[in-house]
C-alpha cells in the first residue's frame, strides 16, 4: 500500500486501539455495562459496527471522514515522535486514566492558537455538561423517575429498545467528533481514490472496535461501573440521551476539535450530584452513605482527568519543541 510508510502506519494503528479503548467509556460504556449480562458481545459489536461503517462511508463519500475537524490542522509528514502520543494513550488507558484523546493526539499537530481554542471549548464543554446533567437528573430523580437504589422497570424491554436507538445516535455523533484523532495520521482523503485505502481504514477500526467489545470495555470501564445504576438499561439510556444532546450542540457550534472526554466526565459528575440532591435529602441512610462516597469519587475522577490533560499538553509541547531542531 503505497499510501503508507512506517510511522503513519504505526501512528494510525496505535490510535485505532487507543482512541477506541479510552473513549469507549463515554460512548459505549453504559451500553456495554447494561447489556453485558443479557446480550452477547458480538451482537452489540455487530450493531455498533454497522453504524460505524455507515458513518465512515458517508464521510468518505463526502470527501472527508473527519467531517471538517482537521480543517485547521495542516498536513505534516509523520515522524516517529508523532506516533508516541497514541502509544502513551494506550498505557494510560490500561491504568484506568480517562485521557482526553483530542489533546493527547491532536495537540501534537496543533498550533498554540488552535490548542488554546481546543482547551477553552473543552473546559466550556465540561461546565455546560455538568450544569445540564445536574439540573436534568435533579428533575428526573425528584419528579419523573427514581434514579436512586430502587428504581422501577430497570430491565423493561421498551427501555432497552430506546437505549439501543439512543446509543446508536450517540455513537454516530461521537464518530463525527473524534475520527479526526485517528485519521490525522493518514494523508488527506480527497486526493485518494484507491478503494484499498478505504477498506484498510474501515477494516482496521472494526478490528479495534471488536476487541474492545470482546474485553467488555476493558479496565477503564470501571469508571462507568462505579457510578449510580449504570448497569441498568433505563439509567444507561438517560445518560446516553443527555450526553448526545450536549455533544451534538458542541458539534454544531464550530469545527474546532474538543475533548469529548471532558464533556462526558462533566456529565457523570453533574448526574451524581443531581441524584444525591434529589433523593439523598429524603433518605437519610442513602444520604449518609452516598455523601461519603460521591465527593471522593468525583474528586478522584477530576484528578485523573487533569493528570491526563497535563500529560497531553506536556507531550504536545515537548514534541513541538523537539521538531523545531
Amino acid at each position: 500500500m503505497d499510501f503508507f510508510t512506517l510511522w503513519p502506519l504505526l501512528g494510525f494503528l496505535f490510535a485505532v486501539y487507543a482512541v477506541t479503548a479510552n473513549d469507549s467509556i463515554q460512548t459505549l460504556g453504559t451500553y456495554i455495562a447494561s447489556n453485558r449480562d443479557d446480550i452477547k458481545w458480538y451482537w452489540m459489536f455487530a450493531y455498533m459496527g454497522s453504524i460505524f461503517v455507515f458513518t465512515m462511508v458517508q464521510g468518505f463519500n463526502a470527501g472527508d471522514p473527519t467531517f471538517g475537524r482537521l480543517d485547521q490542522f495542516p498536513e505534516v509528514e509523520i515522524q516517529w515522535y508523532h506516533a508516541i502520543a497514541p502509544l502513551v494513550l494506550i498505557v494510560l488507558t490500561r491504568v484506568k486514566i480517562p485521557v482526553s484523546t483530542t489533546f493527547l493526539v491532536l495537540s501534537v499537530f496543533a498550533t498554540s492558537v488552535v490548542m488554546e481554542k481546543m482547551l477553552l471549548k473543552s473546559f466550556l464543554g465540561y461546565a455546560v455538561s455538568f450544569i445540564f446533567a445536574w439540573g436534568s437528573w435533579y428533575l428526573i430523580s425528584k419528579y419523573i423517575l427514581n434514579e436512586g437504589e430502587k428504581g422501577k422497570n430497570k430491565y423493561n424491554n421498551y427501555w432497552r429498545v430506546a437505549q439501543w436507538l439512543t446509543t446508536g445516535w450517540l455513537w454516530a455523533t461521537w464518530l463525527k467528533h473524534d475520527m479526526a484523532n485517528i485519521m490525522v495520521f493518514l494523508p488527506r482523503y480527497s486526493s485518494i481514490g484507491n478503494i484499498d485505502f478505504k477498506f484498510f481504514v474501515i477494516g482496521a477500526m472494526l478490528l479495534g472496535l471488536g476487541f474492545m467489545f470482546y474485553e467488555k470495555g476493558g479496565k477503564i470501564q470501571e469508571i462507568v461501573l462505579s457510578k449510580t445504576n449504570t448497569r441498568y438499561v433505563r439509567s444507561a439510556t438517560l445518560i446516553d440521551l443527555v450526553y448526545c444532546f450536549v455533544l451534538y450542540y458542541f458539534k454544531e457550534v464550530n469545527n474546532i476539535p474538543m475533548s469529548t472526554t471532558f464533556v462526558f466526565m462533566g456529565m457523570l459528575a453533574g448526574r451524581e450530584l443531581g441524584i444525591w440532591m434529589a433523593i439523598g435529602y429524603g433518605q437519610l441512610t442513602y444520604t449518609s452513605r452516598h455523601k461519603k462516597a460521591i465527593f471522593p469519587m468525583l474528586y478522584k475522577d477530576f484528578l485523573r482527568l487533569m493528570l491526563g490533560l497535563m500529560v497531553s499538553v506536556a507531550l504536545a509541547y515537548g514534541i513541538q519543541w523537539y521538531s523545531t531542531f
